[in-house]
């Protein structure tokens, strides 16, 4: 897996959102797939203006305390600051601009290569000089090569 450094720039997303733990996600009363599917349901594309509609985010912020904590997951596409949008149907959010260790998936199934990245992130951090600041990660989805997936996750540092 590859990884590198970036700043980026304060994003605004839109998209359906759920409170979850990792613990939870762990279980049998796992949330994160219904919310996938609530989100491909939604045609979210097709209701709002969406920047780069083809790049999909799923934003991991709002951290009680850590990886160990509860947090919101957002799944959904960046939108202009200024764009009215149905108040009960999706969320909107602000990522803070941020400094960030981006790690860069083996290309395969998604699935398989999200899961494995998220594995080698937690050790990563375990013996890491980096220290996360839990404002805000995620991952980037490109909805133009779901075969053959890669996918970039974003994690936000110090």
């Amino acid at each position: 897996m590859h990884t590198c450094i970036t700043e980026q720039p304060a994003i605004t997303l839109t998209g359906v959102h759920v409170r979850t733990t990792n613990a939870e996600e762990a279980g049998p009363n796992r949330r994160l797939p219904q919310l996938w599917e609530t989100y491909f349901q939604s045609q979210i594309t097709s209701l709002i203006p969406t920047i780069h509609s083809h790049l999909i985010y799923a934003l991991y912020t709002d951290y009680e305390s850590d990886a160990s904590g509860e947090y919101t997951t957002l799944i959904g596409h960046q939108v202009a600051d200024n764009i009215s949008r149905d108040e009960d149907k999706f969320h909107q959010v602000q990522v803070p601009a941020s400094k960030y260790l981006v790690f860069t998936t083996e290309k395969g199934p998604v699935y398989e290569v999200v899961a494995q990245a998220w594995a080698n992130i937690w050790a990563y951090f375990k013996d890491s000089e980096e220290v996360r600041a839990y404002t805000g990660d995620y991952e980037l989805y490109d909805a133009r090569h779901s075969d053959d997936s890669q996918v970039q996750i974003f994690i936000a540092i110090k």
